[in-house]
């Protein structure tokens, strides 16, 4: 693989007045776990102050991240407490101005014995060639038919995504999901489920389950399948999937793009065919701050997503919020939490002025929001994500 290094000195030399502060520099002397209490984190910030604080915490995170992972990534190996994810990768140059991107492909198997399991993956290191980025192909860390969207992945892939970021260059807009078979079954899965994570992703003759498609609403999604994959009725449910996104793509004008293949004469393999993937994936970007947000809780659930969070003991499958955001008019279509909380920032709203939210119809608050680096530093902890170091947040009751 191609290195990459940072030096967190010349990030900080790129800051000016807000790092010179005493203030600032002893609250970055302050244990992590006591800095979002320290009083300077909590002052006011005006927009350029923030766009300056950004660069300081964004240094913090990058060096986080790499006493963390360096070692796991060292040894291509993402662990967690008993969890371990081994990767496999290859490199395709050149390297673009704005980053590598990075392409995470998940292999197939399941229930069966290790050493098919390992075949399999060794199968998937090479099965797809990439016009730039980095190709990883990690082995499961279980050897069951829901290998892929076990309860514990999410976090893996989050680390892996971030040891890529720090390590590799990767672009985090540039990061996509594909996967064959067993690791279809994970895409049905976990593009929904961490949409907030892809630019795009595609599902190469897996098993949907009873996975809802409602979080792809920014998330453009492919279905490969062969028309006579018939084992567990996967070509019958690929073509429903496929008309599924067709409705909600109708219903939402501009969202849930997607594209469907049902290839003529094929089986579980498509003989390649399936790499076509690769470019229609490539043309894609993330964006992390859309304007409207379908948020859907699969069986493993999450707490945040996009610049949504809802409290940990309130999660639970199925439950769902609806929220978009108009000028700086924030409206909640529905919400199935006591609380929500939304993360905002200046690409966002105009934080300038006041922000107004609306649940059903009805004005439930108004107020100036207050940029802070306490908000930055947790936003960015939580999400596990550079992209999300929302200097603002509001905590909305429904009521």
């Amino acid at each position: 693989m191609k290195k990459f290094t940072f030096t967190l000195a010349a990030i900080f030399a790129a800051t000016i007045s807000l790092a010179q502060t005493d203030e600032m520099r002893e609250w970055l002397k302050a244990p992590e776990g006591e800095l979002c209490s320290q009083k300077f984190a909590c002052k006011k910030l005006s927009k350029a102050e923030t766009e300056e604080a950004a660069m300081i915490i964004d240094s913090m995170w990058i060096a986080k991240s790499a006493k963390e992972l360096g070692d796991q990534w060292k040894k291509l190996t993402i662990s967690d407490d008993s969890l371990h994810l081994a990767c496999a990768c290859r490199d395709f140059g050149p390297i673009p101005k704005d980053g590598r991107s990075l392409y995470i492909s998940l292999h197939g198997g399941g229930e069966c014995p290790k050493d098919v399991n390992d075949g399999q993956w060794m199968n998937q290191i090479y099965l797809y060639q990439l016009p730039e980025g980095l190709y990883v192909a990690p082995r499961a860390p279980w050897n069951t038919w829901n290998m892929w969207h076990r309860k514990g992945l999410d976090g893996l892939l989050e680390d892996l995504i971030r040891a890529c970021v720090v390590f590799e260059g990767v672009n985090p807009n540039k990061v996509y999901l594909l996967g064959y078979s067993a690791g279809g079954d994970g895409v049905w899965r976990m593009a929904p489920r961490m949409a907030d994570k892809w630019a795009s992703a595609s599902m190469m003759a897996g098993h949907p389950g009873n996975a809802s498609q409602e979080n792809l609403m920014n998330l453009p999604f492919m279905i490969w399948m062969g028309e006579n994959d018939t084992a567990y009725d996967r070509n019958i449910l690929a073509r429903e999937k496929g008309i599924v996104l067709d409705s909600l793509a109708a219903a939402n004008p501009g969202k849930y793009i997607h594209s469907t293949h049902i290839l003529k004469d094929k089986g579980h393999w498509m003989d390649g065919e399936d790499a076509g993937a690769i470019s229609w994936m490539a043309q894609y970007r993330r964006n992390p701050y859309p304007k409207q947000i379908v948020w859907r809780q699969e069986e493993v659930v999450r707490k945040n997503f996009y610049w949504l969070s809802a409290q940990e003991e309130e999660l639970g499958h199925g439950k769902k919020a609806v929220v978009s955001i108009e000028g700086n008019i924030i409206k909640i279509k529905q919400c199935d939490y006591s609380r929500i909380r939304i993360y905002l920032n200046d690409n966002m709203v105009n934080l300038d002025k006041k922000v107004t939210v609306m649940y059903k119809g009805k004005k439930v608050a108004k107020k100036k929001l207050k940029r802070t680096i306490a908000n930055m530093y947790r936003g960015i902890n939580e999400h596990n994500d550079r992209s999300y170091a929302f200097p603002c947040v509001i905590d909305i009751d429904i009521k």
